[in-house]
């Protein structure tokens, strides 16, 4: 495959619309084309900026506007016009429901979890348009780990998966959550993990729940004192396959 190719497929492989033959011929061109590299980051960071702009309206709202349509379009013994009418009263408090429902969502700001999920993959795009995804780019854990003393007041657990095939690529400081953090990364073929890591006072060895955001799968984990954030584009299933190596080398 060559650029001119490439360029062609950009946009449906940043949808997820290549089947598997296309989509591991564009990830080998990217393995060797930086500009094609650069341009499919840039495309995936505005894909994420462009998808955090829409607002969904809550179940409750869709169905009180679908109720409230469906019981006028019943009503038989109405004038026609009249009903249009109604519809359009229905449709103007749904557009206001909509737009109140909206602007207390701004003005009351997400929920804790979600907002800082929503840091975490910014942060994770900020790393890719910068091409700054490590400070010490290394596959040695023997390397970035000690490059953490002196600069966190913390020691975050460094764990080589090359064998399981996700091997590590480097470390940075970060900044998350009102605190530095260590970010490592990790790699699968074309897909760049972020790992982000820092102290918590939570004791409970548990999970969140894995989610998606602006097209980048996330997944949340408390462990051995420490809050794990894991987001990358790679599918969810290997993110999660990937998590639960992490947590059994990390329990051995």
């Amino acid at each position: 495959m060559n650029c001119e190719e490439a360029k062609k497929l950009v946009h449906a492989y940043v949808d997820r619309e290549l089947d598997l033959t296309n989509s591991l011929e564009f990830e080998r061109h990217l393995t060797d084309c930086d500009a094609c590299s650069k341009e499919y980051a840039v495309l995936q960071a505005l894909r994420s900026v462009v998808g955090s702009v829409y607002q969904k309206p809550s179940a409750q709202l869709q169905n009180r506007v679908m109720s409230a349509i469906r019981k006028d379009v019943k009503s038989e013994a109405r004038p026609r016009v009249l009903s249009w009418r109604w519809i359009g009263v229905a449709a103007s408090f749904a557009l206001l429901g909509i737009l109140s429902w909206g602007l207390f969502r701004v003005l009351s700001g997400p929920p804790p979890d979600e907002a800082l999920a929503r840091e975490v993959v910014s942060s994770h795009v900020r790393s890719l348009m910068a091409n700054h995804l490590a400070d010490v780019p290394s596959s040695d854990q023997h390397t970035v780990k000690p490059w953490f003393n002196g600069k966190l007041d913390f020691s975050p657990p460094v764990i080589d998966l090359a064998d399981q095939g996700y091997p590590l690529a480097g470390g940075r400081l970060d900044y998350l959550n009102n605190k530095a953090v260590a970010a490592l990364v990790y790699q699968r073929r074309m897909h760049f993990i972020n790992l982000f890591i820092w102290p918590s006072t939570d004791e409970r060895e548990r999970a969140g729940p894995a989610e998606t955001l602006n097209g980048y799968n996330v997944i949340h984990w408390y462990q051995a004192n420490m809050s794990c954030w894991a987001v990358s584009d790679l599918n969810a299933e290997e993110l999660k396959e990937f998590v639960r190596l992490l947590k059994s080398k990390s329990a051995s």
